[in-house]
């Protein structure tokens, strides 16, 4: 993808890269905030960011990811996804908000229908654990 705001061409590069930590460490602010579609607070911090966005890419990221629908404003973009997970096909939405840093300072994922919250609650929880025992 190209054309984008240089925020959004780097979310892009790391989605399209390797996914690399150290890739997405630079991209996050210290003080970021994500908001998960099954955890009813706000995960507050660059370390719980990054486990979660990792996680995802891990759980999400496969052959059937794709961004179908981007609306780039500079410093914030709404980026519309699919993929599918267990036979159901997800729908999801990353809301994405940029500091005058240019890092991500605020990351807001939607995911639908209920099926589908659920088969990515599941993959994510299961992610996350393995992660844990790795570290």
């Amino acid at each position: 993808m190209t054309g984008h705001s240089p925020n959004l061409q780097r979310w892009f590069d790391w989605m399209n890269g390797d996914h690399s930590p150290q890739g997405l460490s630079v991209q996050l602010a210290d003080e970021v905030v994500f908001k998960s579609p099954v955890v009813h607070t706000p995960q507050e911090g660059k370390p719980i960011t990054m486990a979660y966005l990792t996680a995802a890419g891990q759980t999400l990221g496969g052959d059937t990811f794709r961004y179908t629908r981007v609306f780039d404003c500079g410093d914030k973009a709404v980026l519309e996804f699919e993929c599918e997970m267990d036979g159901i096909l997800v729908n999801g939405v990353d809301m994405i908000a940029w500091n005058t840093d240019g890092q991500i300072d605020d990351f807001k994922v939607m995911v639908r229908p209920l099926k589908g919250m659920q088969a990515v609650h599941a993959a994510m929880g299961a992610m996350l654990e393995k992660m844990k025992q790795k570290a």
